[in-house]
């Protein structure tokens, strides 16, 4: 598959922990771009390496092949490509729309139609790997869409992962990705039990993380995470608020189809009380502190 990189407007909005990482593959790769973003400070990076700005997503599709956004939550996703200033309403026929934000599978199916009916394409690939795979290009990439669109934005989401996967029609890439935010949410669950267990016990964190992460107990998130924990560092590759959004969508989800996911359930509950307690814009590793909290003691990896 290849694309012609001087025929190829990209269109980005949303430059937060992870899209404006993203962003910069695609202008190192040499596409031209237009971007737009919420708070335009946030863009001046992108701008600074020629990408021009636009104010609105209508104005950025009126201009670009191929418009990205990865946003905060299904509001923020239907304001941008549904809305009246949104990308839809601006975008040409022929034209393709991909929302790499995690959503509500329906709400990319209705993108999908809207789209549909003005000859636009659309595709949803919500995506994995947090700030490190955005920074890294490493990201895995859930698809959903037609098969013509996707293999048109194929070339532009290789730049950006190297993990692609074409799940299905629209909204086949929202309900993978629900898929992998189950299985995270409760793996958060055992890596912040676990090494809640080993510094009470005593233990060299160091040597038991090493010891535990290359065998059957290890996993992404144990070695992307664990090291973070062990140094107090709580900040976002990925925000809690929208991990906590994520799980929401997969409950109400699972819901529908009358699929009982008490595990799904426990881990929303225990994000949720790391929100009340003020860790909404910290990191998903800070589950590691709402735990320490329950059993009434501070995480301290010298204790």
């Amino acid at each position: 598959m290849s694309v012609s990189r001087e025929l190829t407007r990209v269109g980005w909005i949303g430059t937060g922990v992870m899209g404006a990482s993203m962003a910069r593959h695609l202008l190192a790769a040499g596409y031209p771009m237009t971007v737009h973003t919420r708070t335009r400070e946030k863009a001046a990076d992108l701008e600074s390496r020629n990408a021009r700005w636009a104010d609105s997503p209508a104005e950025v599709a009126a201009e670009c092949d191929t418009t990205f956004a990865i946003v905060g939550f299904p509001a923020d996703v239907r304001d941008t490509f549904l809305g009246a200033e949104g990308a839809l309403a601006g975008a040409n026929p022929g034209s393709l729309l991909v929302d790499m934000t995690t959503s509500e599978p329906s709400l990319a199916v209705e993108i999908a139609e809207a789209a549909a009916a003005k000859g636009i394409g659309a595709v949803d690939a919500p995506v994995s790997g947090g700030d490190v795979g955005a920074r890294n290009a490493t990201l895995s990439i859930m698809i959903g869409g037609a098969d013509d669109d996707v293999v048109r934005v194929w070339p532009l989401l290789e730049i950006l992962g190297n993990t692609l996967v074409h799940a299905g029609g629209p909204g086949a890439g929202q309900h993978t990705k629900m898929v992998n935010q189950i299985l995270i949410a409760t793996g958060m669950i055992g890596v912040s039990e676990a090494l809640l267990y080993a510094q009470q016990a005593g233990l060299d964190l160091d040597k038991t993380l090493e010891a535990v992460s290359g065998g059957a107990a290890g996993s992404w998130s144990l070695s992307n995470y664990g090291p973070r924990m062990l140094e107090g560092d709580f900040a976002p590759g990925f925000f809690v608020d929208h991990f906590v959004k994520d799980m929401g969508i997969a409950l109400d989800e699972a819901g529908t189809m009358r699929l009982s996911t008490p595990g799904l359930a426990l881990a929303h509950q225990l994000y949720v009380a790391l929100q009340a307690q003020g860790g909404g814009r910290s990191g998903t590793q800070a589950l590691l502190l709402a735990l320490a909290r329950l059993s009434d003691f501070e995480w301290s990896r010298s204790r």
